[in-house]
């Protein structure tokens, strides 16, 4: 069964993949498109999905399907994911954002197959990743993603360089980069002359620089970033977050960030806010709750 055959069927939306079933009836947005009428949790998705019907009637990049994710303690469990629905689409730039404690980063380790659901369907170009073995999530996680944390991550003991081709060195990546390449890009953000300064020499910034370089080493279809601009002042903040979307809309790849900002999330594709491990319908309600 194809992705927009399960959308009807299970009536979901097909853009942003939102489970429809419990709506109020009077909530959800129809619109006929082509002679069929679609079902949409808000203006925004029914608008998105007119000014491209053929993308969104396709299959999504990455597909969570009521995604469960629940921790533990004795007796006691908590549910921290809780039947999470959504759709994102290749070459999007889209932004999970939520008050601490909402999921943002439990979801966004679902996504990078950081870690697993506890049940449901966890989908990466059509193939269910959620069961796959751990050498096989290793492999996929070093070919398609690319990590940018809000903690840089760098060994102290490694020089810029060296740790910008770490993941080269625990991965069979795609095609050779020489040195004078990687050398080019050290350059292009302002670092040509700290390659081979180790982390402590250099400032906040220029370590998330090194991250960045060290994310997109492996040449990743999709980046992922968990509040990469939350340990930097908002000038160099803004400077990390142009050189993100610049990679999304300049080079095609796909970019999901986790954020408590709404002025990140002013600037996505799409917004998935969460509360209490369940998406919001409606997407702009980060508005109200991002902070609270």
């Amino acid at each position: 069964m194809t992705h927009m055959e399960k959308a009807k069927q299970e009536r979901r939306d097909p853009v942003c993949g939102m489970d429809l079933t419990d709506f109020p009836e009077k909530e959800i947005v129809k619109s006929n498109v082509g002679g069929e009428t679609f079902y949409f949790c808000s203006d925004l998705c029914a608008k998105r999905f007119k000014t491209d019907p053929k993308k969104f009637q396709g299959e999504p990049m990455i597909h969570l399907h009521d995604v469960w994710k629940m921790f533990h303690d004795g007796d006691v469990t908590t549910e921290v994911l809780r039947g999470i629905n959504i759709h994102i689409w290749k070459g999007d730039f889209t932004v999970i954002i939520g008050a601490s404690g909402s999921g943002k980063s439990t979801l966004l380790n679902m996504i990078g197959m950081l870690d697993r659901p506890t049940s449901g369907g966890l989908y990466l170009e059509e193939r269910d990743i959620a069961a796959t073995s751990d050498d096989e999530r290793t492999i996929l996680r070093s070919e398609m993603f690319g990590f940018v944390f809000q903690q840089y991550n760098l060994s102290p003991w490694l020089t810029a360089y060296d740790n910008v081709i770490l993941p080269r060195i625990f991965a069979a990546a795609r095609g050779n980069r020489e040195r004078e390449h990687i050398e080019k890009h050290f350059s292009d953000i302002g670092l040509g002359e700290r390659m081979d300064h180790r982390p402590t020499e250099l400032s906040g910034g220029e370590q998330q620089r090194v991250a960045l370089l060290r994310a997109l080493a492996n040449d990743p279809e999709i980046i992922i970033g968990d509040e990469p601009t939350g340990n930097l002042d908002s000038t160099t903040g803004n400077k990390i977050l142009k050189m993100l979307i610049k990679l999304n809309k300049e080079e095609g790849r796909t970019l999901i960030i986790v954020t408590h900002d709404a002025d990140i999330a002013l600037k996505a594709d799409q917004v998935i806010t969460l509360k209490d491990g369940k998406t919001i319908p409606g997407h702009w309600s980060h508005q109200k709750i991002y902070i609270e």
